[in-house]
């Protein structure tokens, strides 16, 4: 198996980006055309684009997304292709100074069709990190520029373990492990977890019979893939009738359009966050999870331990990919019907968002909770306790 996306033979082969990663989207094309790639299907995503919408379009019109974005995703699973997308901020911060309402109704680039192909399993698909001038400023300040990319190049490296001799194995024997935290979280079929930290006092309830899922994926017709590289997350989708208490977020979260929330905050009661607050983009947060009924109920809850790569470098990566791959994490927005047990899909959560935000670290601690109200350590302080 070739780690991250897998692809194979006479697939076609979709790649996301934006301007400033054109370096690594021709490497990427080359890769995948000798890999026996059909066509190789290249989109680039502009945020300055959309920073121009969001200050000048008209109000009514800033939540529409032309038909065929949906259709162009929902085609490529149709057609069973390969996906691959890069991460990485190029232009953080750009939107401040602009309505941080309008900027929470365009959600570009993201789109609800990729939820649905997502779970229906028809691509193998990864996210890679794709370092930038912009970024390795925003993640090493105190750097000059040329150190600056140099640094993130390195630590990119490391957490991807290309520093290894053989990295596929190395990723292998990650997932293995993975995998066998997965398998322990499923057979323990905890009726709920108990996360307590700094600011988080939060019960999530659980599916019954749902099972837990590592990095490592497998499409539909067989094919593995790495759906996100560097991957150290083990996942499930929770009942999003039952969550009550208080989170606190322990790294910022950079949307996709490069604003970044800080100390993110979120109270539940029977399930849905009835209290959000943030030190930056309130209003913005707010508005993304006022955007439908399940917008503001959890669709994932991940599990990071402290034997990655990423959490050890004590570094803040403000990238989605890395940072919630360094800490557990949760997720508001729809979950992953692929985790539920047969005929009960359906009570996963339903929504047109699906936004991580890192709630770990050395001082959380997670208890599992059984049907019978025995509380049983899970992952306290980054060490597994089942």
């Amino acid at each position: 198996m070739r780690v991250g996306a897998n692809v194979q033979p006479d697939q076609i082969v979709s790649v996301a980006g934006e301007p400033g990663k054109e370096y690594l989207t021709r490497a990427v094309a080359e890769a995948a055309y000798k890999a026996g790639a059909r066509f190789v299907d290249v989109q680039f995503f502009d945020p300055y684009v959309k920073r121009a919408r969001i200050a000048h379009a008209r109000e009514e019109t800033l939540e529409y997304v032309p038909p065929w974005y949906g259709e162009r995703m929902l085609a490529l699973g149709e057609h069973h292709a390969a996906r691959i997308a890069f991460s990485g901020p190029t232009a953080p911060g750009l939107l401040e100074g602009l309505d941080p309402v309008r900027a929470g109704r365009d959600r570009l680039p993201a789109l609800k069709e990729s939820i649905k192909v997502l779970g229906d399993r028809t691509t193998n698909w990864t996210i890679v990190p794709a370092p930038n001038p912009v970024w390795a400023g925003l993640v090493h300040p105190d750097l000059e520029p040329d150190a600056a990319l140099a640094k993130l190049w390195e630590q990119i490296i490391h957490v991807c373990r290309l520093d290894t001799d053989d990295y596929a194995a190395a990723w292998l024997e990650r997932n293995d492990q993975l995998t066998s935290a997965a398998g322990k979280m499923t057979g323990r079929d905890f009726d709920a977890l108990h996360y307590e930290g700094p600011g988080t006092d939060l019960t999530v309830g659980l599916i019954r019979g749902s099972s837990w899922v590592a990095g490592g994926m497998e499409t539909v017709d067989g094919v593995r893939h790495m759906a996100n590289l560097p991957t150290e997350e083990v996942f499930t989708s929770p009942d999003p009738t039952r969550v009550d208490g208080t989170v606190a977020a322990t790294r910022p979260l950079v949307l996709q359009d490069g604003t970044v929330v800080r100390d993110l905050r979120m109270r539940f009661e029977g399930g849905r966050a009835v209290d959000v607050a943030s030190a930056t983009a309130q209003d913005t947060i707010r508005t993304i999870v006022a955007r439908d009924e399940g917008a503001a109920r959890l669709g994932e809850i991940a599990l990071v331990d402290d034997e990655g790569r990423i959490g050890r470098l004590d570094t803040v990566f403000y990238d989605t990919l890395l940072d919630e791959n360094a800490t557990s994490h949760i997720a508001i927005g729809v979950g992953f019907p692929f985790t539920a047990p047969e005929g009960q899909a359906e009570r996963v959560n339903h929504s047109e968002i699906h936004i991580d935000f890192m709630i770990g670290g050395p001082q959380l601690n997670v208890t599992g909770i059984t049907a019978e109200g025995e509380r049983v350590p899970v992952l306290m302080g980054g060490h597994w306790g089942i």
